[in-house]
């Protein structure tokens, strides 16, 4: 026989519990930066700004990563050039135009994501002034970032993302990728146009329109104004990009992305990078 529960009006008045996924303000800045890190992990991998999360915040970073600009680096120790290389042997392509443009294609994705994710989450977006980077052999590069790596910017999301991810992560990592292996600009500003639409796709239809609106405003901003035309409706986004990542040419049978300018693949020929 179940024991009678207790009566209500026996019970003191408790205050209203906090959402697991909604910080405390009288928490530490340690556990408030826990909870925006889970809020954002949910979504996917490529979305997580914290995936060491065993690590002390205050300690020094987990084994294995660097600092985040580290992964722009032109020098002979410079990680972008062997990732081409490795993403080329997986591809079965000895054209390294062709990696090289699928790997830009994956961390723009990467840094397109931390950012739309943050800023419809949790309402402004990290610098990743600070932020460290590790390259994992498969999937999405590991960020992590000491403690407060959210904090409100001047201007609106858009001016946010805009300086925080255009300017302060795809510019310079293209300026790597060119250095590495010749490829147009165009074909580079395509790439993070496609990886903003495909960061709005994945988020749909849970935060469609804030998201939608922030990406629309994106694409007609320059650099990436003209890389191609966003369709949105009630079955989702599709992106018609004017310029082509490549991924045909990784072997027989490839195809063509979803969003590729072409409507059937070229015939193979040594010049259609600047597409």
């Amino acid at each position: 026989m179940n024991p009678a529960p207790e009566q209500p009006q026996l019970e003191q008045p408790q205050p209203e519990q906090p959402r697991p996924d909604q910080p405390r303000p009288d928490r530490p800045q340690a556990d408030r930066q826990q909870s925006d890190y889970a809020r954002l992990a949910a979504l996917g991998p490529y979305f997580a700004l914290d995936t060491a999360p065993d690590t002390d915040p205050a300690g020094p970073p987990p084994p294995g990563f660097r600092p985040l600009p580290e992964l722009y680096g032109t020098g002979p120790d410079a990680p972008l050039p062997a990732r081409i290389r490795v993403v080329a042997q997986r591809l079965g392509t000895a054209e390294l135009r062709v990696a090289a443009s699928i790997l830009h294609l994956g961390l723009a994705a990467r840094f397109w994501s931390v950012g739309i994710g943050s800023a419809v989450l949790l309402g402004t977006v990290p610098t990743l002034d600070h932020a460290w980077v590790r390259i994992p052999d498969q999937g999405p590069i590991d960020l992590w970032t000491p403690p407060e790596p959210v904090r409100p910017e001047p201007g609106d999301l858009v001016d946010q993302l805009h300086r925080s991810v255009l300017i302060g992560q795809l510019e310079p990592l293209a300026a790597a990728v060119r250095a590495a292996v010749p490829l147009s600009a165009r074909l580079l500003r395509g790439n993070a146009a496609s990886a903003l639409a495909g960061t709005l796709r994945v988020l749909s239809p849970r935060a469609s329109l804030p998201a939608r609106e922030l990406v629309t405003r994106l694409l007609d901003r320059p650099p990436l104004a003209g890389s191609g035309t966003l369709h949105t409706g009630p079955r989702g986004a599709a992106f018609r990009r004017t310029s082509c990542c490549l991924y045909y040419r990784t072997g027989p049978g490839a195809g063509l992305c979803g969003d590729c300018c072409f409507t059937r693949p070229p015939a193979r020929r040594n010049a259609p990078e600047t597409r």
